[in-house]
Formats: structure tokens, C-alpha cells, sequence
């Protein structure tokens, strides 16, 4: 059902199409908390008569908004709003933390955790030595069930050495034994999903997702994580706060 006083009327100062219009009201509303992540939008033809405008209207209207990826079409099911996490790029916390402080449920659909010999960047990066072993964590990290990202954490041996005993957060667990890390350097960038990511995600072969590499150190300057996470860019918005200076 529509939430509240949902109203449409078209801006005369708008030269955009009416559908483009009532496209920016919705996303306007679901941004704003007026839908929850996994609930049905209303149906083209409450939202047509609801907004006054046709269905015609109406169906553009979502088509823009699955573009956006604000909302997931379901075959005979409905349109349903999107899981969206926004994560500030200033703050250092895990996913389960992010998606808990904004509502879902987070979960993991673990792939493999063993323990085998760090790769040559692997060692660079972590600092160790040649033949070093490390644990090997990667799985698909969910939000209320809805896959959002594959993910693969590597760290030395000496600080887990039992992987299997990393259930849920692996952020949790390390503060459990002390090693989680207090600072991380973190890089983005682009790149087209090969057709075992795609899988994985749900989405379609060469389809753009987001490429984070995370490095987190303790206090000592240790680097005791390096994660390689592929997201869903239609679910991952990342929001940086700056100043001009002067």
C-alpha cells in the first residue's frame, strides 16, 4: 500500500518527462525510509491512480528505478525496494556492523576456510615471510538473504589459525582474541564481473561491480588483514565527507 501522503504534481519548471518526474519522487521516498529494503512497491496501477498519472507513466516511472537499482522486479511476484548500503569511507567497521546498524540481517554462505601458503602479494602486503601459511577465508556476504558481495579475507596463520572457527563476523571474532585491527587502508575501483563472479552475485556476466581492496593493521603498524571484496554496485553506495581547506 503507499505510505503516507505520497502526492504528484508536475513541476511547469520541468522541461524532464512526467514518468522522469514521478521517478524522482519515489527514489526521492525510498531514500528517505518511506519503503523498507524487501518490501513490494505498490503496483503500477495503485501507484497510477494513487499519483494521478497513467500506467503507462507508472511502469517508466519503475523502469528508471530498477535502472538505479532501488528496485528488484520478482517474475510474478512484484517490484520489490532494494537493499542499499551506504558506507561511509571514513569510518572503519565490518560489513555484519554496517548492515546491523541500518536494519538487515547479515549472513554468510561460507565457500572455503583452510589454511594454505600466502601468494607473493600476499606475503608483501602481510609482511611475511617466504612459505608463510595464512587462512583463507571466502564466502558471499548476504543482507537479509539477498547476496551482496563475494569476498575473500586473507591473514596470517599466527593470528587465526583455525579458520573454521570464524562463524560470523570476522571483525567480532579478531576483537575476541585482540587482533582486530584499528586502522585500514582502503582501495576502489570498477571492473566487469567474468562469468563465475556474475554467478555468484546473481547478476549478469560483464556487468560493473566494485573492486575493494582492504589492508587493516593494529595499533603496533602490523597489517593483520588483507580483504578483496567484488560488490554488487547496484546495492553499495559509498559516501565520503570533505573540506575545503583555507
Amino acid at each position: 500500500m503507499i505510505r503516507g501522503p505520497l502526492t504528484f504534481s508536475p513541476d511547469p519548471q520541468d522541461s524532464s518527462p512526467i514518468y522522469l518526474q514521478v521517478a524522482r519522487l519515489l527514489a526521492q521516498t525510498i531514500r528517505e525510509g518511506g519503503y523498507k529494503p524487501d518490501e513490494a512497491l505498490p503496483s503500477e496501477r495503485l501507484l497510477a491512480e494513487t499519483l494521478n498519472v497513467s500506467r503507462v507513466t507508472a511502469r517508466s516511472a519503475i523502469d528508471q528505478l530498477v535502472e538505479q537499482g532501488l528496485i528488484i522486479r520478482k517474475r510474478g511476484s512484484g517490484n520489490y525496494i532494494a537493499p542499499l548500503l551506504e558506507q561511509p569511507l571514513s569510518r572503519l567497521t565490518s560489513f555484519s556492523e554496517e548492515l546491523e546498524r541500518r536494519g538487515y540481517t547479515p549472513s554468510s554462505r561460507w565457500l572455503n576456510r583452510s589454511i594454505s601458503v600466502a601468494m607473493t602479494d600476499e606475503q608483501l602486503t602481510l609482511g611475511l615471510s617466504p612459505g608463510a601459511r595464512v587462512a583463507r577465508l571466502e564466502r558471499l556476504r548476504l543482507a537479509d538473504d539477498v547476496v551482496m558481495a563475494f569476498e575473500v579475507s586473507i591473514l596470517p596463520q599466527s593470528v587465526i589459525a583455525d579458520p573454521m572457527a570464524v562463524e560470523g563476523s570476522l571483525y567480532e571474532h579478531l576483537t575476541r582474541i585482540r587482533q582486530a585491527p584499528v586502522r585500514a587502508l582502503q582501495h576502489i575501483r570498477a571492473l566487469n564481473a567474468q562469468p563465475r563472479l556474475a554467478e555468484q552475485l546473481g547478476i549478469p556476466d560483464r556487468q560493473a561491480v566494485l573492486f575493494i581492496t582492504r589492508i587493516g593493521y593494529l595499533e603496533s603498524g602490523q597489517a593483520v588483514e588483507l580483504t578483496h571484496s567484488y560488490c554488487r554496485s547496484d546495492y553499495y553506495d559509498f559516501v565520503a565527507e570533505m573540506r575545503r581547506e583555507g
